[in-house]
C-alpha cells in the first residue's frame, strides 16, 4: 500500500497516487506488467492507446527519433479499432489495481461521438479526448487548435456518456485558456495538459525528412517549460470550477512533478520518461512524500495551485 499523503480523488475516481500513465506511452495497459520491478499498484490511472472506430496500421517509418532533450513521434494512432478494445482488451485489464482511461480519437465529430458510446457501455473507469487530430470534413484542421471545434466535441461526447471526460486540450494554439473555458461550458470535467508540439528533424546526407509522415509530436524535457505555463494558465480557469488538470510534458523527476502540482495540476502524467526509466514511477512517489514530510505536509493536495506569483 503506498503512502496516504499521495491518495485522492479525480473526477471521482480514486487514485492510490497522483502518477498517470500517458496514453502512447504503455500501450492498452498490458505492456508493462512484463517489466520487472513495476507494478500498478504504484500509479493512479492509465491512460489507454489511442482508439479510433476503424483499426489503424499507423503511419510510414520512421515513426519515432530522439532529439536533444526530446523525442518525436508521429504513430499515427495505430491501434486495433474500438470494438476490439472494448471487447477482447478491456476484460482483460486487472481493475482491481489502478484505474484506467480511455483515450479516444477521431477524424470527425461523429467518429468521437460513436467511439465515446462504445466505450460508455465499457467498465472503462473515464474517458479521455483527444482533440489533436485533424478534421477531415474542414480541410484537415486541427480540432483542438480551435476552440469552437474543441467545443463541438466535447459536447458530441458528453451527450452520450455519463462516465469522467478529460480533454488533452494542444499547446499549438492562439489561447489555452480560452479553449479551457469553451470546453468546460461544454461539458468536460477534467483536462490533460499538455499535448505534444509540432515539431520536425531532417536527414542533412539526404536532405529528406527523418520522421517518415515528415512531422511529428515532440515530446520529453525539452517541452516542460511550455507545460509547466500552459498548466498555470489552465487552472487560472479551471480553480472556480474544481475542474482537476492532469499536468504532463517532460517529467522525469519527482521535482518536476511537485513543480506541476504547484502550477495546478491535481495529477501528474509520465510519458517520454518512461522510455529512460520504465520505473520512474515509483520514484516520483517516494520524492514527493519526501518532500512533503520535508515541508511538514499532511497531503500533496496542500501543494495544488499554491504558486505565488
Amino acid at each position: 500500500m503506498l503512502h496516504p499523503k499521495l491518495a485522492s480523488y479525480f473526477c471521482g475516481m480514486r487514485f492510490q497516487t497522483p502518477v498517470v500513465l500517458l496514453s502512447g506511452c504503455v500501450g492498452f495497459g498490458q505492456e508493462y506488467t512484463r517489466v520487472e520491478g513495476f507494478s500498478h499498484r504504484d500509479i493512479g490511472a492509465v491512460c489507454l492507446k489511442g482508439t479510433t472506430l476503424s483499426a489503424r496500421p499507423g503511419n510510414p517509418t520512421h515513426r519515432v527519433y530522439e532529439t536533444p532533450s526530446g523525442m518525436l513521434n508521429a504513430i499515427g494512432l495505430q491501434n486495433p479499432g474500438a470494438n476490439k478494445v472494448v471487447d477482447e482488451i478491456l476484460p482483460s485489464l486487472n481493475s482491481q489495481e489502478t484505474r484506467f482511461i480511455a483515450n479516444v480519437s477521431g477524424s470527425t465529430i461523429e467518429e468521437y461521438t460513436e467511439v465515446t458510446r462504445l466505450f460508455d457501455q465499457s467498465a472503462i473507469d473515464a474517458i479521455e479526448i483527444n482533440i489533436s487530430c485533424p478534421n477531415v470534413k474542414e480541410g484537415g484542421v486541427t480540432f483542438g487548435n480551435d476552440p469552437d471545434m474543441s467545443a463541438r466535441v466535447v459536447e458530441a461526447c458528453r451527450s452520450v456518456t455519463n462516465k469522467p471526460l478529460i480533454t488533452k486540450l494542444s499547446p499549438n494554439q492562439t489561447n489555452i485558456a480560452d479553449n479551457a473555458q469553451r470546453c468546460i461550458d461544454a461539458g468536460s470535467d477534467a483536462f490533460s495538459v499538455i499535448n505534444t508540439l509540432m515539431g520536425m528533424a531532417i536527414d542533412t546526407n539526404t536532405r529528406t525528412p527523418i520522421i517518415g509522415n515528415v512531422q511529428g509530436g515532440l515530446s520529453g524535457p525539452a517541452i516542460k517549460p511550455i507545460a509547466l505555463l500552459k498548466v498555470h494558465q489552465v487552472y487560472q480557469v479551471c480553480k472556480a470550477h474544481n475542474i482537476p488538470i492532469i499536468g504532463q510534458g517532460g517529467i522525469t523527476t519527482a521535482n518536476d512533478a511537485l513543480e506541476f502540482i504547484i502550477a495546478g495540476a491535481s495529477a501528474v502524467g509520465l510519458g517520454t520518461g518512461l522510455f529512460y526509466d520504465p520505473l520512474l514511477s515509483k520514484k516520483v512517489n517516494d520524492g514527493i512524500v519526501d518532500y512533503l514530510d520535508t515541508h511538514q505536509l499532511n497531503h500533496f493536495s496542500e501543494l495544488i495551485g499554491s504558486l505565488d506569483c
